[in-house]
């Protein structure tokens, strides 16, 4: 081999380790359709050190709110499939194509579901002006008040819109509703008592309740959370059809291929067996239960359908 030969091959091979090093080098966005202070950021940002760590490469939250998620989503669809760009994803994805008149992509034909991963404690809440402590006060202030009352979402067709809808639904009552742009926002306002209630994921309103500044009128699951044992359910207190869990997913744009796949769900599945993140997600009320990838698209197909009957039940119009 002669010296410029020799030298050919050792400018291929740097080259060649150079680029890899790049794409070794290159930043995941987790596309976030939620604004920051809400159940699904404070789930992402707690896992983001430990899924960085099992992909082996670092990790930015990108928060794209707006028109209840569908900003954040169009941006993932249009990402490459190239595992650079993901998401964690909510009921609101397979609710939206019941609640919205035109959609902005194919639910779910334009993603590619990679696992479902638990759910969160859906919680009522009222502003500490609201003079009702359970479900019954709310209930005989709201009927009292014949339809005065008002109460927040993170946006139109949301699951904590439909999830406020189904309460009143439940209760036969009702109350004015007023959609935010995320539920930091919404929040904010219930707070400061410009809105009555709200529901909301147990994470992201834990602090007020411990700060007194929301009060808890009781939580949408079947048994009492582990995480806050002292809020009683819906159920406990007369009203035995209202159940709703919030659930989380990672999902990534159309055509994701299955070996990329395959390393996420490995990923993820890592992660959240971290015992920090354990003890995080316990200590929010999340229960984490990753799901194999064979499951996700049939879980999403049969939650449509499932929303579907409640959108329709709970008189819910499509915007």
């Amino acid at each position: 081999m002669n010296q410029l030969t020799r030298r050919a091959l050792i400018a291929a091979v740097a080259l060649a380790l150079a680029a890899s090093a790049t794409a070794q080098d290159k930043t995941i966005r987790i596309i976030l359709p939620n604004a920051t202070g809400s159940g699904v950021d404070a789930i992402t940002r707690s896992v983001q050190p430990a899924l960085a760590k099992a992909l082996g490469h670092s990790i930015i939250v990108d928060n794209q709110p707006g028109a209840g998620g569908i900003v954040g989503l169009q941006q993932l669809v249009r990402s490459p499939a190239d595992g650079l760009a993901l998401s964690v994803v909510s009921n609101n994805v397979v609710i939206f194509p019941s609640v919205l008149k035109k959609m902005p992509f194919d639910m779910p034909a334009d993603f590619t579901p990679i696992s479902v991963v638990g759910y969160t404690p859906i919680v009522l809440v009222v502003n500490a002006k609201v003079p009702a402590n359970n479900a019954k006060e709310l209930i005989a202030l709201l009927k009292a008040k014949n339809g005065e009352m008002n109460y927040a979402s993170g946006g139109n067709g949301t699951i904590l819109h439909l999830a406020s809808a189904m309460f009143l639904d439940e209760a036969g009552v009702a109350a004015r509703h007023i959609p935010y742009k995320g539920v930091g926002p919404m929040l904010t306002d219930l707070i400061g008592g410009q809105v009555d209630f709200a529901t909301a994921a147990l994470p992201s309103v834990q602090a007020h309740l411990k700060a007194g500044t929301l009060k808890a009128i009781g939580i949408a699951t079947a048994q009492r959370a582990g995480a806050a044992p002292e809020i009683p359910t819906f159920v406990e207190q007369g009203l035995p059809n209202y159940v709703m869990e919030a659930w989380f997913a990672f999902v990534g744009p159309k055509g994701l291929p299955p070996a990329e796949v395959q390393r996420v769900h490995a990923a993820v599945v890592t992660a959240f067996a971290d015992p920090e993140v354990k003890a995080t997600m316990d200590k929010m009320g999340n229960v984490i239960n990753v799901q194999p990838v064979d499951k996700a698209m049939p879980f999403f197909r049969s939650e449509m359908a499932k929303y579907a009957a409640l959108v329709k039940k709970a008189g819910v119009e499509a915007q």
